[in-house]
């Protein structure tokens, strides 16, 4: 069963194809050797290894790619549970808009996807922030150096930067559709009221 609306189909294009695209692809690209260009003063193997473990506690491959992967599936779900509803009971696009129930039904879905993304957006903030730094204060002091803080150089920080960007970006926009997804549900379904 497709959405009921073109923003629907709309946010179902851009929400699969896109959105997992720039992930998969330009994520990867971002953050795929970070561990290899990460670099400490003094730059010795043992010290940038000991500091990107700092800094990266979980390495970003894993972090961040899991973190939005689980995201879009997790945003998925309340949909494809419609759709499989919607296919069991062999309801069709326009029994969406004609029956009441149906339109509630599907409106809800659309609520809970709203509002999973704004949780998924809050916890990006929390987890990743805005904005990635170049320059990160390693405490050495455990490792037995005798400069206690030294200073690691972040690879493409700037690149990191506009991906969390690009991701929040994303974000918004998903909202903005299901927003506008209900709009055209309570218009279209007030429009099939009058024609009766």
């Amino acid at each position: 069963v497709k959405p009921p609306t073109v923003i629907g189909q709309f946010h179902t294009l851009f929400f699969g194809s896109i959105r997992m695209f720039f992930l998969g692809v330009l994520g990867f690209a971002v953050y795929g050797n970070e561990a290899l260009h990460f670099s400490c003063d003094p730059d010795k193997r043992e010290i940038n290894l000991f500091c990107y473990n700092q800094f990266r506690p979980i390495t970003p491959q894993v972090s961040f790619s899991v973190f939005w992967a689980l995201q879009l599936v997790i945003v998925l779900v309340p949909g494809a549970i419609f759709h499989l509803y919607a296919a069991c009971k062999s309801i069709n696009q326009e029994c969406i808009l004609q029956k009441p129930i149906y339109t509630v039904i599907y409106i809800l879905s659309v609520l809970l996807r709203i509002s999973l993304e704004v949780i998924a957006f809050w916890l990006q903030i929390h987890l990743f922030g805005f904005l990635v730094k170049p320059l990160y204060l390693c405490d050495a002091g455990s490792f037995g150096e005798k400069f206690t803080i030294i200073k690691c150089m972040v690879p493409e920080h700037f690149e990191k930067t506009i991906f969390l960007i690009a991701m929040y970006t994303f974000t918004v926009i998903t909202v903005v559709l299901c927003v506008a997804e209900i709009f055209e549900i309570i218009f279209r379904r007030f429009c099939f009221l009058i024609r009766q």
